[in-house]
């Protein structure tokens, strides 16, 4: 009886945990959506930006966390990318998440990230976009919509291969 127990108790958590995967996906953007563009504190110095800012030119939404190993792996390419298609039509724009503003800060400096920051401090911008984790990336075409999205850090080869094609493509 107790093995039975046991069973069921946890026949109950893996429900409960599939049933918050399924709905979190069921809320994630798709490809063509609009996409969500709240005001956001700037992670360093004051003021607010958002997408919205940079209309008219693609974005490459990166969030990520000062925590996360992936998100240090990725800053390479990422800010690699981001010069050499600075003032062609593409801004990479990184989301700090769930995180310090100072550990955010201490990240952006040591990696010498140059392209601008927002700061999510409880997340409610990752889950407006239907984030899953850390690192994950969207980009957004000229016109505010979704272009791609990219769970997981990007590599040179990766943005190579998933960005440039529609980059090529430009509206």
């Amino acid at each position: 009886m107790r093995a039975l127990a046991v069973f069921l108790a946890v026949l109950a958590v893996i429900g409960l945990l599939g049933y918050g995967l399924l709905s979190k996906s069921a809320e994630s953007l798709a490809v063509g959506d609009q996409v969500p563009a709240p005001e956001l504190p700037k992670l360093e110095g004051s003021g607010t930006a958002s997408l919205d800012d940079y209309r008219g030119q693609w974005v490459l939404v990166n969030v990520w966390a000062s925590w996360c190993q992936p998100c240090r792996d990725e800053i390479p390419a990422l800010e690699s990318y981001y010069e050499s298609h600075r003032g062609k039509g593409l801004v990479v724009l990184g989301v700090d998440t769930q995180d310090n503003s100072s550990d955010g800060l201490g990240f952006v400096r040591q990696y010498e990230v140059s392209y601008p920051q927002l700061r999510d401090g409880d997340g409610s911008y990752g889950d407006d976009l239907g984030t899953t984790g850390v690192p994950e990336s969207f980009l957004v075409d000229p016109h505010g919509h979704l272009a791609l999205h990219e769970p997981g850090p990007f590599t040179d080869k990766t943005l190579k291969l998933r960005v440039d094609p529609l980059l090529r493509g430009r509206e």
